[in-house]
């Protein structure tokens, strides 16, 4: 969603890059989750203040999205550590705190960056579920990892 230096981006069939700055951060903050490989939360945020940070981006309503934060939470089985700061919690938590970030939202396209790579096999099956169900809900995954198990569960692959 920056400007390329070559080529082109489409969304929906038209050109992204000639959109002004703010209009290209509208469609990432709207449009877009993304889940970053090393979790790249705030330090000095709560955990649900680390997966609300996308409703302030995107103008939406604290309330309605702390509660669906709170369920994606105890979904990724994180939920008892909503007050904890990110310091406090393991590489695996944080991780499954930076995928409820990207999901609370609904986003159309979710990026993510090696999503399952701290994550011990139950919650890693817990991740890949819910990847598979935004796609399910309309919405498009796109995956980067060199985990042959994730590679395996992924409807499409693409390799580099």
């Amino acid at each position: 969603m920056l400007k390329p230096r070559g080529g082109q981006v489409l969304l929906d069939g038209a050109p992204v890059h000639s959109l002004s700055d703010a209009r290209r951060a509208a469609l990432r903050a709207g449009d877009f989750g993304f889940v970053f490989q090393d979790a790249a939360l705030d330090p000095s945020r709560t955990v649900l203040d680390n997966i609300l940070e996308t409703v302030m981006y995107r103008g939406g309503d604290r309330s309605g999205a702390t509660r669906r934060a709170e369920e994606l939470m105890e979904q990724f089985g994180v939920g008892l550590r909503r007050t904890a700061k990110p310091g406090q919690v393991s590489g695996g938590q944080a991780q499954r705190i930076a995928i409820c970030r990207a999901l609370l939202g609904r986003p159309r396209v979710l990026l993510a960056d090696e999503p399952t790579g701290n994550l011990d096999p139950a919650s890693s099956d817990i991740v890949v579920g819910a990847l598979h169900e935004h796609a399910r809900e309309g919405g498009t995954a796109i995956v980067v990892t060199h985990d042959p198990a994730l590679v395996a569960r992924c409807d499409r692959r693409i390799e580099l």
